[in-house]
């Protein structure tokens, strides 16, 4: 099992849209991410800063690096890119974060 954790950023005032469509996310993205090797995947917000703070498990790190090639991925990317600092190919700008500590 992998553990990745990485922060994005929202543009202001996008907070409620963004809870509202992961709040009703697409049932073919969750079997996307799941075939993909997620176990669990949880999303953070800082209203102070206006950041996300990602952190998920995969079992399969190969899966995981296909998993941005789906086409559903790439639709999910479209339909998020008016509420985050986004890529060119529409992916999420992401920081990743070093894990410094775990307690199993």
């Amino acid at each position: 099992m992998s553990r990745k954790a990485f922060i994005m950023k929202l543009f202001d005032n996008c907070y409620e849209e963004y809870k509202k469509r992961h709040d009703e996310i697409w049932p073919e993205m969750v079997k996307m991410l799941k075939e993909h090797g997620v176990c669990n995947y949880s999303i953070y917000y800082d209203q102070n800063s206006n950041s996300l703070f990602a952190h998920l498990e995969i079992g399969d790190e190969e899966k995981w690096n296909k998993s941005a090639k789906t086409q559903i991925c790439q639709k999910w990317w479209d339909y998020m890119k008016d509420l985050m600092e986004t890529n060119a190919d529409n992916s999420p700008v992401t920081i990743n974060l070093q894990e410094m500590f775990f307690l199993k």
